[in-house]
């Protein structure tokens, strides 16, 4: 593979992944570093990332119905995606972690990793729900 010019707009991309928890959209991005890329559009971004999550520095995550959200953890790990707001949350569980070989033994093919993902209502949609109710 040839060697991947340094880009300043990546780094910043990059960046700005590594350090949100909030799992953040191509959007979120693009908006998170135009002040200091004035002039960057969002087809960039969606490329940049894109080569980020293929060089495995960050993971892309599907929601289903709605735009594709970023992780700057790459470990596995399973989420939880509230179906109200959206919001995305890590779960860490060493119960997950003896899922992959449990199947396996079920399994004639090579599993090389998996996902998890849990929908439900988070907790802060779920008091909403109560201060509405009681309103």
């Amino acid at each position: 593979m040839a060697t991947l010019k340094y880009s300043r707009q990546r780094e910043s991309i990059r960046e700005f992944v590594m350090n949100s928890r909030e799992h953040p959209t191509a959007d979120t991005v693009y908006a998170g570093i135009k002040a200091e890329f004035p002039n960057i559009s969002l087809g960039t971004v969606y490329r940049n990332l894109s080569l980020l999550v293929d060089l495995g520095e960050i993971a892309k995550i599907t929601t289903g119905d709605g735009p594709d959200r970023f992780d700057c953890n790459t470990k596995p790990h399973s989420h939880f995606i509230c179906t109200q707001c959206h919001n995305i949350t890590d779960i860490e569980a060493s119960e997950f972690d003896c899922m992959k070989e449990k199947v396996a033994e079920s399994f004639d093919g090579k599993i090389t990793g998996h996902m998890t993902t849990f929908y439900g209502i988070c907790k802060e949609c779920l008091e909403a729900k109560k201060i509405k109710k009681t309103s």
